[in-house]
């Protein structure tokens, strides 16, 4: 009614009516056109990978340059001028937005990238790594992944013939900690299939037994599927971090005898600070006598699978159940690769973690629909994750792989072999084989001691003062830019590093240089 509102509104819906009428006439043209201009967008993308080339490839596996460049955090914030706004941001603007990510980021890829248990590059991956951001598909259906989901059962099937099964099931998974949660969930259902549609509340108190050093994913993934922290029991272990068989079947009858059900031994190969590989073929007699499902998280170790001379470390891992992968760390894939192989051939994987959605996997396609491999997995969206390892494997072969595993083991030793020869480095074990220079796996485990506490190893305060050192070299090096390395306790042992050498891009000059290094921080605390 007009006549009730004041004349200045009177004419609003006039005026409204009169500058959609004009705005849509101004803008018909622009509703004909696509939002992106693609010349343009390409043009940013050339000039961004050009960046990419000069400060993240070149740069950053220059051992001449830095390692990364420290910034505290208020201080990064601002130069990186993260906020977003309402309007966009020139061209030039940009890519000088990329190309400071490149520069304050870590450079992984540097040959002095000690820190983790990934690094270096591999340009194959790297090109997969490229091919998938470019294809943006999903890997949940074979209409819209042909490539990829034949792609990815023939990768699981060269993965499972290296561990020694001639059949089985598999799948990718966003991480090792993901693998090692489906794998319990899966040992879970397969001897309770009723927890899918009854929940936990239908099931009997449940134990796990793993090692205290295998990976804080088992003790995650028991807290997510309700299975509970005290019910994940640990397993004594040998001073090189390995499971001790009798121990694991004592816990086993002793948590029986208190009326829990055991389902799920979870061992590693590779633990992540010692590189411990647990006895698997003793431990599958255990399993075998228990009728338990046998898991081995080889996320870390896996890849000994390739080497004639080191597969032996895994003996046994074909009477396990299942087994996690990470071929982006030791075979340098690229974050993430992470595979979980499955002995079983009954669609156990897809049995417990399908939910037949219609809109996707409908049954009266014109292909097989076996092929759409999305319901075993509890994600919809799914990346591709088997095109950087397989474009690797077809560029090096296994050989070549074979050949990077075995070589991280040759570096390994020379690191130890260096290490007696000097002052100051005390190895973790002084087991037999770091004796003989021959370490168990490519962790190197040690403390570094300054000539002020050296000899003073009985004295009340040394363990405290020991337990600073590692901190503060951890310091310095990233201050400075010159390499990164871990630390950390464990158990009653203060602060020591490990550092793990495997990437392709090390040579026995960057052994030299990190204890150089090591002992130029660290001489005068």
């Amino acid at each position: 009614d007009k006549g009730c509102l004041p004349p200045s509104l009177a004419t609003l819906p006039l005026l409204c009516s009169h500058f959609l009428q004009s705005g849509v006439r101004a803008h018909l043209r622009d509703l004909n056109e696509p939002l992106i201009d693609h010349a343009e967008g390409q043009f940013f993308l050339n000039e961004a990978f050009k960046i990419i080339m000069e400060e993240v490839l070149s740069n950053g596996t220059d051992i001449k340059q830095k390692v990364c460049e420290w910034k505290e955090p208020e201080e990064l914030a601002l130069l990186l001028d993260l906020g977003v706004r309402e309007t966009g941001e020139p061209r030039d603007k940009l890519l000088q937005r990329v190309r400071d990510v490149a520069k304050y980021s870590i450079k992984t890829s540097h040959p002095h990238f000690f820190n983790q248990q990934y690094g270096g590059v591999d340009y194959h991956s790297l090109a997969g790594r490229f091919l998938t951001e470019a294809l943006n598909t999903n890997l949940f259906t074979y209409e819209v992944a042909p490539v990829f989901v034949l792609m990815e059962n023939e990768v699981l099937r060269g993965l499972r013939q290296l561990v020694g099964w001639t059949e089985g099931d598999g799948i990718f998974c966003p991480g090792g900690s993901t693998s090692n949660m489906y794998a319990m969930n899966l040992a879970r259902y397969q001897r309770f299939p009723q927890v899918k549609s009854q929940g936990v509340w239908a099931l009997p108190r449940l134990s796990i037994f793993t090692s205290p050093e295998s990976h804080y994913s088992v003790k995650k993934s028991a807290a997510f599927l309700g299975i509970g922290l005290d019910n994940v029991i640990f397993v004594k272990v040998d001073d090189r971090g390995r499971m001790i068989p009798e121990d694991l079947d004592e816990k086993i009858e002793l948590s029986k005898s208190q009326d829990a059900v055991p389902f799920l031994v979870s061992c590693t190969s590779g633990t992540t600070v010692q590189g411990g590989f647990d006895p698997l073929e003793h431990i599958a007699d255990i399993c075998d006598k228990h009728k338990l499902w046998m898991h081995v998280d080889a996320c870390w170790g896996g890849s000994v699978l390739f080497s004639k001379k080191h597969r032996h470390l895994m003996k046994g891992v074909d009477r396990a159940n299942s087994v996690a992968w990470n071929p982006h760390k030791m075979l340098v894939a690229g974050l993430q690769c992470s595979a979980l192989l499955l002995k079983d051939t009954t669609n156990l994987l897809k049995q417990c973690h399908s939910a037949n959605a219609t809109y996707l996997f409908q049954q009266d396609k014109f292909y097989d629909v076996n092929l759409d491999i999305g319901d075993k997995s509890v994600q919809c969206s799914r990346k591709v994750d088997c095109l950087k390892l397989w474009l690797m494997w077809k560029a090096v072969g296994s050989t070549g792989l074979e050949e990077r595993v075995d070589k991280a083991f040759i570096h390994a030793r020379y690191l130890v072999e260096q290490m007696k020869k000097r002052e100051g480095f005390q190895l973790l074990s002084m087991v037999i084989s770091y004796i003989l220079h021959k370490p168990d796996f490519v962790n190197v485990c040690f403390w570094f001691v300054p000539p002020s506490l050296r000899g003073k190893e009985g004295t009340e305060d040394y363990q405290e003062k020991l337990a600073k050192v590692a901190p503060v070299i951890k310091e310095r090096m990233m201050k400075q830019g010159t390499m990164m390395v871990g630390y950390q306790p464990l158990g009653n042992k203060v602060n020591f590093f490990r550092v793990t050498v495997f990437s392709p891009l090390l040579s026995q000059k960057d052994m030299d240089f990190f204890l150089d290094e090591i002992e130029r921080l660290g001489k005068d605390l």
